[in-house]
Order: C-alpha cells, then sequence, then structure tokens
C-alpha cells in the first residue's frame, strides 16, 4: 500500500522502517532532517512537508507528541490549512499518537464531517517493541476501519485491540500508562530500600521477580543500573520513553479522573513524582530513571 508517515521520534521511525520492510510504499515527513534521512536510507521516501507526504496515500499514520500537534496536523490553525482540508481522496487515517479522549473525538469527528475514517490508535511496547514489530495497537473507531487497519498496524505490531469506538483507544492507553507509572515508581521505591539496607540490587530484583512482587517493570524493564543488559537503566538512561511523556500521560490520566470524578490516588502521586523528576532535568532521559530520585544521596560506589 502506498503509506503517509507524519512524525518520526523514538517510536515513529522503527514503527515507519517496519512498513518499509513489511513492502509498503512509505512516504514520510518529519520536522527533524535527520528522522528523514535515517528513513530515507531504509528505503522509505523523504518528503518535504506533510502535504506532500500524503499526496495519493491510501493510509496515513502520525505518531506526534501530544494533541495540540495532532490538532494541527489534521485542523490546521489560522494562517494555515491542516490535511484534513487540502486531501484528495479518501485514505484512512491513523493517528498513534497518545492523547486526550477529548482531542480524538475532535479531530475524528472533523473527519466524519469530511466523509474520512480516522482511527485512534496508541501504542504500547516501547523503543523495543517499535523496532521489534510486537507493539500492542489499541484501536478507537468503527468496527469497519478497525479492519481495514488491521493489515497495517500488524506490520508494525504483535497485538492488535479493539477498544470501541472513537476515544475509547485513547482512554485504555492512559489507564494503561498511569499502571506502568505506578508499577515504576513503586519498582524504583522497593529496590532503592533494598540497596540501602544492605541487599544487592540483582538478587533482590531476581527475588521479587519470583515473588508476589514481580510486574512488567521489574521483570522486562529493571530500572537499577547494570541489573538488566540492554535496559534503558543500564544506558544511562538513554532512549527509550522520555520522563516528560511519562508525565504527560499521567496528566492525561489526571485530567480524565478530573472529568469523571473518578478516584486515583495512587495515580496521582505518580503524576507528582515523575513532573518532580522532570523538573530536576531529568525530562529527557528514559521514565525507568525515576530510580535516581530514590537514589539521591547515595555513595557513587553503591551503583
Amino acid at each position: 500500500m502506498k503509506i503517509a508517515f507524519i512524525g518520526l521520534g523514538n517510536m515513529g521511525a522503527p514503527m515507519a522502517i517496519n512498513l518499509v520492510k513489511a513492502g509498503h510504499d512509505v512516504s514520510v515527513f518529519d520536522l527533524v532532517d535527520a528522522a528523514m534521512k535515517r528513513l530515507e536510507e531504509a528505503g522509505a521516501h523523504a518528503c518535504a512537508s506533510a502535504q506532500s507526504a500524503v499526496n495519493g496515500a491510501e493510509v496515513i499514520i502520525s505518531m506526534l507528541p501530544a494533541g495540540q500537534h495532532v490538532r494541527r496536523l489534521y485542523l490546521g490553525r489560522d494562517d494555515s490549512p491542516g490535511l484534513f482540508d487540502a486531501l484528495e481522496g479518501k485514505p484512512l487515517i491513523i493517528d498513534a499518537s497518545t492523547i486526550s479522549p477529548d482531542d480524538a473525538r475532535s479531530v475524528g469527528a472533523a473527519a466524519a464531517e469530511r466523509g474520512l475514517t480516522y482511527l485512534d490508535a496508541p501504542v504500547s511496547g516501547g523503543v523495543g517493541g517499535a523496532q521489534a514489530g510486537t507493539l500492542t495497537f489499541i484501536v478507537g473507531g468503527s468496527q469497519a476501519g478497525f479492519e481495514q487497519a488491521r493489515p497495517v498496524l500488524e506490520a508494525m505490531g504483535k497485538n492488535i485491540f479493539h477498544a470501541g469506538e472513537i476515544g475509547a483507544g485513547q482512554v485504555a492507553k492512559i489507564c494503561n500508562n498511569m499502571l506502568l507509572g505506578i508499577l515504576m515508581s513503586g519498582t524504583a521505591e522497593a529496590l532503592a530500600l533494598g540497596v540501602k539496607n544492605g541487599l544487592e540490587p540483582g538478587v533482590l530484583s531476581e527475588i521479587m521477580k519470583q515473588s508476589s512482587g514481580g510486574n512488567w517493570a521489574l521483570n522486562v524493564y529493571n530500572p537499577w543500573p547494570g541489573v538488566m543488559e540492554g535496559s534503558a537503566a543500564s544506558r544511562d538512561y538513554q532512549g527509550g520513553f522520555f520522563t516528560d511523556l511519562m508525565a504527560k500521560d499521567l496528566g492525561l490520566a489526571w485530567e480524565l479522573a478530573l472529568g469523571s470524578k473518578a478516584a486515583v490516588p495512587m495515580g496521582s502521586q505518580a503524576r507528582n513524582l515523575f513532573a518532580l523528576h522532570a523538573a530536576q532535568g531529568n525530562g529527557g532521559l528514559d521514565f525507568s530513571s525515576i530510580q535516581k530520585l530514590y537514589r539521591a544521596g547515595e555513595a557513587p560506589e553503591r551503583t
């Protein structure tokens, strides 16, 4: 298929590369030239604008940082039109960004007014999952649109879920990431407690993995440096899922809870912890670097 991919960050770039590997004709656009060069080397067509990327596309996929970027791309602003007003034909539109359900619904409504099929399809699985093509896609939108999108999504992901109507994908993703933030901060807290009381972090991790404290953050993405080879923690927390993005997602959870009068005391605590960690200059580090928050004042040799 002829696919346009907009947004080539840590997640978007490997997702687009997997589409190329699957044999699709992929045109890409990003504001960072180096990101487009990487995709061009992988076999994609680098374009000078989002508009030129979507010309003739059967499917448009976007992977952007926040709701404001998604709205601007599709709906435009006062000084420039959005893609919806400039499209030729009726391509399937899949937004894989994590944004608020209300933003997804407003963009979806604008698409429906123009006779376009729009899906919100946020992902789970991290950069590793994006590179391996094993992401989980959580899709909101019509059943027909979901079935139309499935073959494309299967080139980038292993688990494809239809959560419900437009916005449902975002609700499910927000709930998932709130739980992930809680688990990561709790795992980092437990590891720090054990180490400060004489335990080796690797030994404690193995004990908890095989006990009732086992969880994804501990078992798959251990936040203590050196415990898990290949983890972000063992790369000085470089790459991966930025702390700023986790703080954003926890903020989305808080807003969702506020609007629905849901009690999220642990989610709110995680939001505060990641916001504090980001404010201390760690926003560009992987979110597992929350471990550093609990290690403040620790002697350097205890690494």
